[in-house]
């Protein structure tokens, strides 16, 4: 099989094994985006799990249906041909996917809007890194505040290009993510959301002036009456300072 967009297969024996032995799969339904080759699929299969696999490449699809035509015939394996950010995804609990780089943050969001009972999932370790940096710190940024509001997400193990076919430029990093309710209380997702984006389109800036800058995505009204009530300690912050306490409390006027 040939690698297609920017799919890196995963070739490495012991990864593929260190990775679907993170979380029990006997009679699990698991989801996997981008199975390209099929190597983790096997080891899903042969772990007692019945995999829903969504892959863009109508190729790989069809070399996938040949080599599992077994699996697929006795219902423990289906192959879904098309888009995972966009297409209707199967029904299923749990997550395990070496997912294509240039979908990670699309993905995580819309699975985290989905929901699952857990996932393991593969990053370039650049964006796993962004993922866990913790609230108030300077490397934190929209993707670590909106996954660590509605995850635990911890970082299990790094892998280097030559667990690849062909060699990515980046090393990668395994991620296990496990959704729970909000620590602090929000009344409205979509505000929350709009709120972390629009603080972070300008980070560099205080949270006065990225709210200013905002009006058109948060209403100039509603910017106004967030800026009337806010602590001045909050308004000269910039947004990495921000705690998720904090976050929640600006979305959450009414």
């Amino acid at each position: 099989m040939k690698a297609h967009r920017d799919q890196h297969f995963l070739i490495d024996p012991r990864a593929i094994d260190r990775i679907a032995d993170i979380i029990p799969l006997k009679d699990r339904v698991v989801l996997e985006i981008g199975p390209g080759n099929g190597a983790l699929t096997r080891a899903l299969l042969a772990r007692g799990a019945t995999v829903h696999a969504v892959e863009l490449d109508g190729l790989l699809c069809e070399d996938l249906a040949d080599t599992f035509s077994n699996e697929i015939a006795s219902g423990r394996l289906t192959i879904t041909h098309g888009d995972a950010g966009r297409c209707e995804l199967p029904q299923f609990s749990v997550v395990v996917s070496n997912l294509p780089y240039s979908i990670s943050s699309k993905i995580t969001f819309q699975l985290l809007e989905t929901g699952f009972e857990e996932a393991v999932l593969m990053y370039q370790s650049e964006f796993a890194d962004r993922m866990v940096a913790p609230a108030g710190t300077k490397d934190c940024g929209r993707l670590s505040i909106m996954v660590q509001t509605y995850a635990a997400v911890k970082k299990c193990f790094d892998l280097s290009p030559n667990c690849f076919s062909p060699k990515p430029q980046v090393h990668s990093t395994v991620v296990w993510l496990v959704p729970r309710p909000p620590i602090f209380p929000i009344n409205d997702r979509k505000r929350y959301a709009d709120v972390v984006r629009a603080l972070f389109s300008h980070r560099r800036k205080t949270v006065r002036n990225c709210l200013k800058g905002s009006t058109g995505m948060l209403g100039e009204a509603w910017v106004q009456r967030v800026i009337g009530a806010l602590p001045e300690e909050i308004l000269k912050s910039r947004p990495e300072e921000l705690y998720l306490e904090d976050f929640a409390s600006i979305a959450n006027f009414s």
